[in-house]
């Protein structure tokens, strides 16, 4: 019995001593883990950081050219739209384009508010959603500076297009000659902006890019101005064609 309970005092202290040398070599191999994972981090950090300072510093002049095309674009359009309320003689729904009606006391563009059709080539019809607003958009019309007076019948109301005369056909000529000057010099303003920007990256990009990216800025202008003087050339002969 003496012998059975030596033998198991030791067994007991074989087992004590394995546990402890396992636990210190996991707390070893979790403590050099631990130590090791912030290293990578830090050493990875900067080069991230320096890396996207990098990109943001570098200018581009592509960025100056597609802000060019998009204003210039606008600039056309702007053209266009106000070429378009310009009275020829001839019945268009755009005449109408510019009228607001006071609707529950907020200003309200006419086109949202009805849908305005040319039956015939010296009538405008236009034909109120709202029913109740009718008598709204009559006022509007009256106060308006369209020129043509409404014919309201309770369902609908009717524009007659009055014919011009020679004289007044020259005068919205001239008047969309000076609207297609307006969108030139708009054009211009935009390509002296582009320009200013351009050649603040000389030093950078070099002489020889920034030349051909002026050059660029140059096509655009030519390309747009035409675009607005063919604008304003089939107006003119719209107005002045009888």
């Amino acid at each position: 019995m003496a012998l059975s309970r030596t033998l198991v005092v030791v067994a007991a202290a074989l087992v004590r001593e394995v546990g402890s040398l396992t636990l210190s070599s996991a707390a070893l191999r979790s403590a050099s883990a631990a130590a090791a994972t912030p290293a990578v981090r830090f050493a990875a950090a900067p080069r991230r950081h320096a890396a996207v300072v990098l990109e943001d510093d570098e200018p581009d002049p592509s960025e100056v050219l597609d802000e060019l095309e998009t204003k210039m674009k606008k600039s056309v359009a702007s053209v266009s739209e106000s070429l378009a309320t310009l009275r020829v003689g001839r019945a268009n729904p755009s005449l109408l384009d510019r009228v607001e009606v006071n609707y529950y006391d907020t200003p309200t563009p006419l086109n949202q508010l009805a849908s305005v059709t040319a039956p015939t080539a010296s009538q405008l019809v236009v034909d109120v959603y709202d029913k109740s607003a009718i008598g709204d958009v009559e006022k509007a019309l009256f106060e308006s500076d369209i020129g043509m007076t409404p014919n309201n019948d309770g369902t609908v109301i009717r524009l007659n297009v009055p014919a011009l005369t020679e004289d007044r056909r020259k005068e919205l000529a001239k008047t969309a000659s000076s609207l297609g000057e307006e969108g030139k010099v708009a054009i211009r303003n935009i390509r002296k902006t582009a320009m200013t920007k351009i050649k603040k990256m000389e030093k950078a990009l070099g002489k020889d890019v920034v030349k051909d990216c002026e050059d660029d800025v140059q096509k655009a202008v030519k390309k747009f101005e035409g675009e607005v003087s063919d604008l304003v050339a089939k107006r003119e002969k719209e107005i002045m064609t009888v």
